[in-house]
Order: C-alpha cells, then sequence, then structure tokens
C-alpha cells in the first residue's frame, strides 16, 4: 500500500529557508506524480507545488518564486526547498499523488514561521 513520510519541518524566522524531505513507499515511484500540500488550522489542505514523474514542475501562488520541489527516484524521496519564508507559510506540510489518494497521507511535518 502506497504511503508518504514527511519530514524535516521546524521552526524558522521569517526570510528564512528549509528543506522539506518526502520519502514515498509501495509505489513504483518513477511513475508517479507527486505533490507537495499544506494546511494550516482551519484552512482546506492545499496544493503547493507538484512534479511529474517527467520531472515538470508547477507552483501554487503562494509559492511561486520561493519553493522549488525536485525528486530522486533512486531515493524515491520528493524535495521542497523553501526560502524567503513568511509567518503565512506556518502549516503541516504533507506530500501525496497529485490526485491524492487518502489511504496515503502521512502525519505531515510541522513548518512554524516567527515574525
Amino acid at each position: 500500500q502506497a504511503r508518504f513520510v514527511e519530514s524535516g519541518g521546524g521552526l524558522v524566522q521569517a526570510g528564512g529557508s528549509l528543506r522539506l524531505s518526502c520519502s514515498a513507499f509501495g509505489m513504483n515511484f518513477r511513475l508517479n506524480d507527486i505533490g507537495w500540500y499544506r494546511q494550516a488550522p482551519g484552512n482546506e489542505r492545499d496544493l503547493v507545488a507538484s512534479i511529474t514523474r517527467r520531472g515538470i514542475t508547477t507552483y501554487g501562488d503562494s509559492g511561486k518564486g520561493r519553493f522549488t520541489i525536485s525528486r530522486d527516484n533512486a531515493e524515491k524521496t520528493v524535495y521542497l526547498q523553501m526560502n524567503s519564508l513568511k509567518p503565512e507559510d506556518t502549516a503541516v506540510y504533507y506530500c501525496n499523488f497529485i490526485n491524492p489518494d487518502p489511504s496515503a497521507w502521512g502525519q505531515g511535518t510541522q513548518l512554524t514561521v516567527s515574525s
């Protein structure tokens, strides 16, 4: 069964940088399109960035110009490099397929950006 494990979150000051990692299990990773999502308290879970199996990337408005998604097929890992962080980036970050599998959600990783 497919599942994802996120890591790398923490407490960062505004303007700082952080890289999140997402390890994938139970799938043929290189054949799948993967997305990073985030959910802040009281908000829906939104797609932040995605990367196709061919490496084509797309970004939501919140991350354009600041976030970079990448993947390492050998390591079955997707990364999210986040720069120029803002307090409004504070959320729990998750990864899943671009068409999310409800059973594949992990625990997420908490990012808190202090002002």
